[in-house]
């Protein structure tokens, strides 16, 4: 399988994810890319809607994952704007991660897990798994290593 990993990252906490979770799909013999989104602004109080500097082109990945941070208690405006313009996504295998500063997925993880379900729907696909990613937490590190072991199986 060709894998694309689509990350966002501001600090880079969740590309660093992104590049564990790599490590794992190419350790089990599968083609892995991670390519990032860029906004033109990386002022996180920017107002919406945000340009993107770069803008991934997905058409040639058979299994996606889309990584992003949670700002505000929310989805980082710049996957959002960039979920906004995905093409179809009709047979594709599509896995997500966010990570967030806080220790409890309510405090905006699920919310943000819930807006790429509903724009990879909308798009024409769901997302097969999903994982939170609690920086602060010290269990930080094994959510990362479940999330290289178990989120993507396909």
């Amino acid at each position: 399988m060709n894998v694309g990993i689509v990350v966002y990252s501001h600090t880079g906490n969740t590309l660093s994810v992104a590049e564990k979770l790599a490590q794992g799909i190419r350790a089990s013999g599968h083609a892995v890319q991670i390519v990032r989104i860029e906004p033109v602004d990386s002022n996180l109080q920017a107002k919406p809607p945000v340009k993107l500097q770069s803008v991934p082109d997905i058409s040639t990945f058979d299994v996606v994952v889309f990584a992003s941070p949670i700002h505000g208690f929310t989805l980082a405006q710049a996957m959002k704007a960039y979920l906004e313009q995905l093409p179809d996504l009709e047979g594709k295998f599509i896995y997500s991660y966010v990570t967030q500063h806080l220790k409890w997925a309510w405090m905006g993880g699920n919310r943000g897990l819930r807006i790429i379900e509903t724009s990879c729907k909308a798009k024409g696909e769901s997302v097969r798994g999903s994982a939170v990613i609690h920086w602060s937490s010290p269990q930080r590190d094994e959510q990362i290593q479940n999330l290289v072991k178990h989120l993507i199986v396909f």
